[in-house]
């Protein structure tokens, strides 16, 4: 899909924040405790104040055609730059690196790579992968590193806006191709515009659908008040879908119940659990970091508030998040689903299906399969797709490769719009007790994309 944003999520863009606003602000995902309210910035600022303006207007002063023969003359491989978070709050996103990451390279390096024209030879694939340990100064430390010591050809990022706005804000300004997946779009697009970086995801106004949708066939039939409670912190993504979920919901005759925003790792959530008791809520959703889910999620069991539904966003998608939850905490959330084995779709490498993908990561890492591993994979599809059709390593004719992409991947069909992203497709998932794994996710609505098939019914209402 290539639609633009509209209504409500276009609106709501305005309003969302860019990059955290200091190092000590941002270092709130690696687990340090923050105090007050953390205010957006725009790109210019962020790179100001992480000390990196001067480093790229030096690296944006050397000739392009020196730095060319200098590459001429010992280029034996293609380097693409891959900051991941392998460790931190968001390590369950970046659970699928490595074994995504060099599986897709392996398919593109199978017959010899890639040819480049300059070099006149077919060039192998090879991936600097870092870690930001979840915290988006270290993220944009590290991709100048890479792009400025490692001097990577091409940047691809994913997980979230922690990790993508900071790596595609420093792209920009150093001129580095960069394919960015798996954070919301109306977020990413809060760093812009873009030039350099085309972003691959769903956008939080079809989210916003696709909560609801869930919720309405109990809300018609009088089963469940229409009064939904929301947990949004005080980063990216939070504050981009309050915004969005505050303009949708009341149009959809929902009253949501918005306790306010609040910073990572936080340790008492009595205050909003007590508004939500105060204000009748039978309906539970945010989106919010894993350790904040678990914290928030055991104490409103303590405290004697299980809503009828819960529909969590970030925190309960994958099986290492939901696992660490413990007990039956998991048991009936709903969240969205980007990826799994039901989706469709094939790899434009090797033909394999996401089935086939998910069967192999079992049998290599004897896990449950993980949404991540498709858009970690499907990242490297386009990267090796723009640099075939490109046959050069010259970064603006790179940019304007992709930028031209019209692609079949594993998560579906990649072509970027006027505003540089491409839409991918949502259903709706339910953690249950599972038969082979200690938890499964269950598609149980497709509204939105019923060519991905539906695997059960919605358990209601959630057990106590």
């Amino acid at each position: 899909m290539n639609s633009h944003l509209s209504g409500s999520g276009a609106s709501a863009l305005r309003r969302a924040v860019r990059p955290q606003n200091s190092m000590e602000e941002a270092a709130d995902m690696s687990q340090k405790k923050s105090k007050g309210r953390q205010k957006g910035f725009t790109r210019r600022e962020f790179l100001k104040k992480t000390g990196m303006a001067g480093a790229v207007l030096g690296a944006a002063s050397i000739a392009p055609s020196l730095i060319t023969r200098s590459h001429a003359q010992s280029k034996d491989f293609i380097l693409i730059g891959h900051p991941n978070p392998s460790t931190g709050p968001l390590a369950g996103f970046g659970e699928a690196s490595p074994w995504a990451d060099e599986t897709a390279i392996k398919a593109i390096n199978k017959d010899g790579g890639i040819f480049i024209k300059e070099y006149n030879k077919k060039l192998p694939v090879q991936l600097k992968l870092v870690d930001t340990e979840s915290d988006p100064t270290k993220a944009a430390e590290l991709t100048s590193r890479l792009i400025l010591k490692d001097k990577v050809d091409l940047m691809v990022v994913m997980h979230t806006p922690d990790t993508v706005n900071p790596v595609t804000a420093m792209c920009e300004r150093n001129k580095m191709p960069c394919i960015s997946l798996d954070a919301p779009v109306e977020p990413w697009l809060g760093g812009g515009p873009y030039k350099w970086s085309h972003h691959a995801f769903w956008t939080v106004d079809k989210v916003t659908d696709l909560f609801s949708g869930i919720w309405d066939e109990y809300a018609a039939a009088g089963k469940v008040k229409k009064i939904v409670g929301g947990l949004y912190p005080n980063d990216p993504d939070g504050t981009a879908w309050v915004e969005v979920f505050k303009k949708k919901l009341p149009a959809k005759g929902y009253k949501l119940v918005d306790p306010g925003r609040f910073p990572y790792m936080q340790k008492d959530f009595t205050t909003m659990i007590s508004l939500f008791k105060k204000e009748g809520v039978e309906i539970l959703t945010g989106c919010l970091i894993p350790p904040d889910w678990i914290t928030a999620w055991k104490q409103c069991h303590q405290q004697g508030f299980v809503p009828k539904i819960a529909t969590i966003a970030k925190a309960c998608l994958f099986p290492a998040d939901v696992n660490a939850q413990g007990g039956d905490l998991p048991n009936g959330i709903t969240t969205e689903v980007w990826w799994s084995p039901n989706h469709p779709f094939k790899s434009s490498l090797t033909g394999e299906t996401a089935k086939d993908l998910c069967d192999a990561w079992t049998k290599a890492m004897n896990r449950p399969w993980t949404a991540p591993i498709g858009f970690k994979y499907a990242g490297f599809e386009i990267a090796a797709d723009a640099l075939k059709r490109a046959q050069t390593l010259d970064k603006e004719k790179l940019r304007e490769a992709i930028s031209k992409t019209d692609l079949d991947t594993i998560v579906g069909h990649i072509k970027y719009n006027d505003k540089n992203y491409s839409e991918t497709p949502l259903v709706a998932g339910q953690w249950v007790k599972g038969k082979k794994w200690p938890w499964e996710l269950e598609i149980i609505s497709n509204k939105q994309a019923p060519y991905i098939k539906t695997t059960a019914e919605m358990m209601f209402p959630m057990p106590k």
